[in-house]
């Protein structure tokens, strides 16, 4: 099966207690700082935040954490397991995001990404993310500046670069 038939097969949902294992081996892949079993925790637990898994069958690939306030939202984590990641797992889980914060009512959407990966920032700029500014060595292990990305969705208004579409066939 072709990486983009396996695509159209994955599901989003919510995350849910149980799913925290799989959600914890990514982050320690992912990140050189992960965030604790605790924080993911107080997370789910909270109406102000949405936090989502992709799964194919019951393999979790990957995950999206955004919280909300004042108006605006802030995409605090997104990761995807290594196997998975370049086949579009990301952009999906991303566009789950930007449809819920659009639905919740956010004017903005900010997040936070390291200087150095490109990559990620290429994905946030395809769906009409905007450099907004430096967070001077916001990372440590290895200290990085980071770059704030902003998408403003009613700049976005009507555009095709953050509207949900479905995985190609």
């Amino acid at each position: 099966m072709s990486s983009v038939q396996q695509l159209s097969t994955v599901k989003v949902r919510r995350m849910e207690v149980c799913d925290l294992e799989a959600v914890l081996d990514i982050e320690r892949t992912a990140f050189t700082m992960p965030w604790s079993r605790h924080s993911f925790r107080n997370l789910l637990g909270r109406s102000d935040a949405d936090l989502w898994v992709a799964i194919i069958e019951d393999s979790l690939l990957g995950y999206a954490v955004v919280w909300y306030g004042g108006g605006d939202a802030e995409l605090g984590n997104l990761a995807v397991a290594p196997v998975w990641r370049r086949q579009g797992l990301g952009r999906l889980l991303l566009d789950r995001v930007l449809k819920c914060a659009r639905d919740r009512g956010s004017r903005r959407l900010f997040l936070e990404v390291r200087t150095s990966n490109r990559p990620a920032q290429a994905l946030y700029a395809q769906r009409g993310f905007q450099p907004a500014g430096v967070r001077r060595r916001y990372y440590r292990a290895p200290a990085e500046d980071a770059m704030v990305m902003c998408l403003d969705f009613s700049a976005a208004e009507g555009a095709a670069t953050w509207s949900v579409r479905p995985a190609p066939r």
